[in-house]
């Protein structure tokens, strides 16, 4: 399974999501380019880290519609994000290894 992270990642979920098997892109600014670049298209998953990026899950739909989105950051998600996500998850409530071990499943 293919994962773009997404944002700076301070509770480093990439490293835990590689470390579950999975091969992850990153991209620290998620704008269009970026995420053509970390080949979104064929991504599985879209793993969000930084709230103030949430515009940046909708250019990951519109590229990959069948593109999972789990958003896991500090803060509130905007509304207009929060329809298009499929799991939202506060890093001081679940720690990066149990949120990569559930990404296969």
């Amino acid at each position: 399974m293919t994962v773009i992270v997404a944002g700076t990642d301070d509770y480093e979920i990439g490293d835990a999501i590689e470390n579950a098997g999975f091969t992850v892109s990153r991209v620290d600014i998620a704008n269009r380019p970026a995420l053509e670049d970390a080949n979104v298209i064929d991504a599985e998953t879209y793993v969000l880290t930084e709230v103030q990026q949430a515009t940046s899950i909708s250019v990951a739909k519109d590229l990959n519609p069948d593109l999972k989105v789990v958003v896991y950051a500090d803060g509130s998600l905007p509304d207009f994000a929060r329809g298009q996500a499929d799991l939202v998850l506060d890093p001081a409530l679940f720690d990066p290894e149990a949120v990569a071990d559930e990404l296969g499943s």
